[in-house]
């Protein structure tokens, strides 16, 4: 090939903001200086933070200085729809954000791509579950590369303890692009060949070779399964699969239940034994069985995937899992948190780190682990003293975990998982679950798509406190009024009008806070609004006028 028909190697980064972007183009203009290639960095800012990205777009000749006779090669500024080699992003959106610009191609585009997610502004503004959906967004970088790697470059950089950039240069250094040995990109990181590495560049180093090994295994697994396909027939192919590992238990208690439903409903029933014991873990299989056998019987084809039974395996584990006073103190005090906390701050093994943990319980929270009478008793006093203009009492607590004190003060309170059955909280939440189940029940004997609808109002609750508790009357409304509307007599609504009513609630409920929208569809659809809270009035003091000199 001659020099006049070569082109140059064309590299697109995506960075967020202060993860390094700059740097990481200065480490790859290094290198290629470093060993005698021709190469041009140009950059185009992005808007503030998570709404846009930074981009630094890169050529390298992959001819070097010595082999030009003196020439130079034309670099472009910016990268030509469909030509570039390759695509880095440290975030999946971003990254499809690129490829729907047309920058990817297919024929000859590697895309190396971080699977984590930094949620955008529009995401976060939502009132309820706002995220992008990953699965969408995979298949797009599949399908729009020549090859690709997936991995968690956030996972990645808190292992090392250092930014983003660092874990990228290794993937990037690993992914052959570009026609440089690894030791010249290390050299770069170091300063300079034979220099010594700082604090700071150890710790690049260390995610550089976290990004480059996790490449590299990758490039090395999909040559051994392209040698694997070429050397077995296609019946072959499928023949070394392994299958996945369970133990005995978790085999027996995921037995009756659809192999499409089994990971969740495995995750579901870890997170219901994490939070109370094994026969709590056991409560939320029978629950699902319930809801598996209306579905069977309404649907014994599983023509639509048991999809009702595959909504409440992630919302019932969710809300059994309800958050309280005794969650909170073992949420707090496990050791996977301080080591969390540890990388989070970057503190080294000399470094003194302390931690302090601010609480505010009241009385719902004192309340919720005491039996209904004592629990009644406390909740009277608290109104009366609401009723009387004063705020609700709570209890200012500082307490720091990293001391001896703190530390057991929490894991006292953790252990006290015992107390929580016999506690009101508990017994009021099963049985807002026990109506919700009873709905998604009958919900599925009426019309497989009501069933499924109801199932998909666990959305509504989430949250502690006020939130919570509006998010558990809004379903109850739902329930009453909407799903369960003239079910009893044979004139009364089609179920499937009924299913349509509910997830127009569901919808609305979600959109905003206030419930405005709700009781607007629930007035379009027959539905009662739902009843004005009382509220208390609370009397303030003047404040008295500056006495004039």
């Amino acid at each position: 090939m001659t020099l006049t028909n070569t082109q140059p190697i064309t590299v697109l980064l995506c960075a967020l903001g202060g993860e390094g972007g700059g740097v990481l183009a200065e480490w790859l203009s290094d290198v290629a200086r470093h060993a005698g290639y021709p190469a041009q960095a140009t950059s185009i800012p992005g808007v503030a933070q998570r709404t846009g990205a930074t981009t630094y777009y890169l050529e390298f000749f992959p001819v070097p200085f010595a082999g030009l006779g003196g020439r130079r090669p034309v670099f472009g500024l910016n990268p030509l729809p469909g030509r570039l080699d390759l695509l880095v992003s440290s975030e999946l959106l971003e990254t499809v954000r690129q490829i729907g610009n047309g920058l990817a191609s297919a024929t000859h585009t590697c895309v190396i791509t971080s699977s984590s997610r930094t949620l955008t502004t529009q995401e976060k503004m939502q009132l309820g579950d706002g995220r992008r959906d990953d699965a969408a967004l995979l298949p797009v970088v599949r399908q729009h590369s020549q090859r690709h790697h997936v991995l968690d470059m956030a996972q990645l950089t808190r292992e090392a303890g250092t930014v983003v950039s660092a874990v990228m240069l290794g993937c990037i250094a690993a992914s052959g692009v570009l026609p440089f040995a690894r030791g010249l990109f290390e050299d770069v990181v170091r300063g300079g060949k034979g220099a010594s590495a700082g604090k700071a560049a150890q710790a690049s180093l260390r995610g550089f070779a976290l990004g480059f090994e996790t490449v590299q295994r990758q490039r090395e697994q999909a040559r051994q399964v392209e040698e694997l396909l070429m050397n077995e027939g296609p019946d072959d192919a499928t023949a070394h699969r392994p299958a996945a590992a369970a133990t005995p238990e978790q085999a027996a208690a995921l037995a009756r239940f659809p192999s499409a439903l089994r990971e969740r409903v495995a995750l579901g029933h870890a997170r219901a034994v994490d939070y109370q014991n094994a026969a709590y873990g056991q409560l939320y299989l029978q629950r699902l069985q319930r809801v598996l056998a209306a579905e069977q019987q309404a649907d014994p084809a599983g023509a639509g995937g048991f999809a009702a039974t595959h909504e409440m395996a992630r919302w019932l584990a969710l809300w059994m899992a309800f958050d309280d006073i005794v969650r909170v103190a073992d949420l707090k005090s496990r050791a996977s948190r301080w080591q969390r906390v540890q990388g989070e701050v970057k503190a080294a093994d000399t470094d003194l780190l302390k931690v302090y943990d601010h609480f505010k319980p009241g009385v719902p929270e004192f309340a919720a682990l005491l039996p209904q009478r004592w629990a009644a008793r406390l909740q009277r006093h608290d109104r009366a003293r609401t009723a009387r203009g004063l705020q609700p009492w709570a209890l200012p607590l500082k307490v720091g975990t990293h001391t001896l004190g703190g530390m057991l003060a929490l894991r006292t309170l953790a252990g006290l998982r015992w107390l929580r059955p016999h506690g009101q909280r508990y017994a009021t939440e099963q049985a807002l679950i026990g109506q919700w189940l009873d709905g998604v029940v009958q919900g599925l004997a009426a019309h497989p798509e009501l069933g499924l609808e109801i199932a998909r109002c666990g959305r509504l609750i989430k949250g502690y406190g006020s939130t919570n508790e509006r998010g558990k009357d809004n379903l109850l409304h739902v329930l009453r009024h909407l799903a369960q509307a003239g079910a009893d007599t044979a004139a009364g609504p089609d179920p499937q009008e009924r299913a349509r009513a509910v997830a127009a609630a569901r919808e609305a409920a979600l959109a905003d806070e206030a419930g405005t929208a709700l009781d607007a569809t629930l007035r379009a659809h027959g539905a009662p609004a739902r009843p004005v809270r009382e509220q208390p009035i609370r009397w303030m003091r003047k404040p008295r006028a500056a006495a004039t000199p």
